[in-house]
């Protein structure tokens, strides 16, 4: 406490009894940049209070150097392991990490570019409260995303939650390009909405955000339409536009957390079973030359992309979710709407974004379709209708 009040006296000027009515000392959460505390404000608003470790700036460098050396000296006994992008990533993300005003700008940037999503909460910013070392911010309570038992408490329905959260991710990565890279748990809460009652998931900890180039980002939906649609072909071509070479098998099991065999049949058609995992362990463990090379390969973009969907995955897995038919299908929409904005972006002819927009309209629908039979499928009353129905036509069955 004595190095939180030391930050919050050094930076706003005042000590804490002068800015808040009450102050927990014991912190909400605390990680290796900063640890969170729950206030009062005079006015008696609750709010969540970020404060960064005094030491973490110019420990950093340090961190960074003795890391540096470290991968060099991996480099010198094993020559088929390349970690220099890991230095690389984190010279340019701490230095973001560390600027709590560049993390009030990245949550109010998400909050207006996701705002037609009522399902999601990013915590507003006190501006006149915060600096480069402590962010001042709208306290919001909420169980944490994995945590079933919290969901079943509070009637909360599991699939309703995972749903939105890859709806909510897709738009990030296909549509706009900027993308909260660090969706761990205790960064992606989930509540009952005071005012509607309504599921809610609250999104935290604004720090690392990856900005997405537009050819990147085009062909990473290229990529996932056909990854989903299984076009082999396009898996290939898509693969090796963002780097992937001749490991382009590798890159879309890596992409996908699935075997290749599950790949080529179609990751939307077959559930992941614990053979397809132990499989995959397996294999990670065996191709670790390979992987270093593919992660040293790829544009930097895709580093804080694999660590987004791994963690996103883990949450599915704490769910039960994964892999569900549903979310891929959501996926498909942003990525048809991302590349149909494009197209429409470069043209000049009225007949041809006319043509486009009919296009987008036509392929969004089928997908609606496409989803509404696997529902159908899903029910148990679908075996009846069809015995009944054959009953009733045999001649046309």
């Amino acid at each position: 406490m004595q190095e939180v009040r030391q930050v919050i006296r050094e930076d706003l000027g005042k000590e804490i009894q002068d800015l808040f009515v009450s102050f927990d000392d014991t912190p909400l959460g605390a990680a290796s940049l900063a640890q969170v505390h729950k206030a009062v404000l005079h006015d008696g608003q609750t709010v969540a209070v970020k404060v960064q470790h005094p030491k973490v700036q110019a420990q950093s460098s340090k961190d960074i150097l003795l890391m540096e050396v470290l991968v060099l000296a991996v480099k010198q006994l094993f020559p088929e392991f390349e970690f220099m992008w890991l230095v690389d990533e984190a010279k340019k993300n701490l230095p973001l990490e560390l600027d709590f005003l560049n993390e009030g700008r990245n949550a109010e940037k998400v909050a207006q570019m996701l705002k037609h999503f009522d399902f999601l909460k990013v915590p507003r910013i006190y501006w006149e409260l915060s600096t480069k070392r402590v962010l001042l911010m709208e306290f919001v309570e909420g169980g944490q995303v994995n945590d079933r038992d919290y969901m079943e408490r509070n009637q909360i329905d599991v699939n309703e939650i995972s749903r939105h959260l890859g709806k909510m991710y897709s738009e990030m990565i296909f549509v706009n390009g900027f993308v909260h890279c660090d969706p761990h748990p205790g960064n992606v809460l989930v509540r009952k909405c005071p005012g509607t009652g309504k599921a809610e998931i609250v999104l935290l900890d604004h720090g690392l955000y990856q900005v997405l180039t537009e050819q990147f980002r085009l062909d990473y939906c290229h990529l996932w339409q056909s990854l989903i649609w299984t076009d082999m072909k396009n898996v290939k071509k898509y693969s090796q536009r963002l780097g992937a070479g001749d490991l382009y098998p590798l890159f879309a099991c890596m992409l996908t957390a699935r075997s290749w065999d599950s790949v080529n049949r179609g990751i939307g058609q077959t559930p992941v079973t614990a053979t397809e995992d132990s499989e995959i362990r397996n294999n990670a463990a065996n191709y670790l030359p390979q992987i270093s090379q593919l992660l040293s390969h790829v544009p930097r973009q895709m580093l804080l992309i694999f660590k987004t969907n791994d963690l996103l995955r883990g949450i599915e897995a704490a769910l039960g979710t994964r892999a569900s038919a549903s979310s891929f299908l959501n996926m498909s929409r942003c990525c048809i709407r991302a590349l149909a904005e494009h197209q429409r972006k470069i043209t000049r002819s009225f007949f041809r974004r006319t043509q486009i927009s009919l296009s987008q309209a036509f392929h969004l629908r089928w997908i609606d379709l496409h989803e509404l039979v696997l529902r159908v499928k899903g029910l148990r009353l679908v075996s009846w209708v069809i015995a009944l129905l054959c009953w009733l036509l045999p001649a046309s069955y």
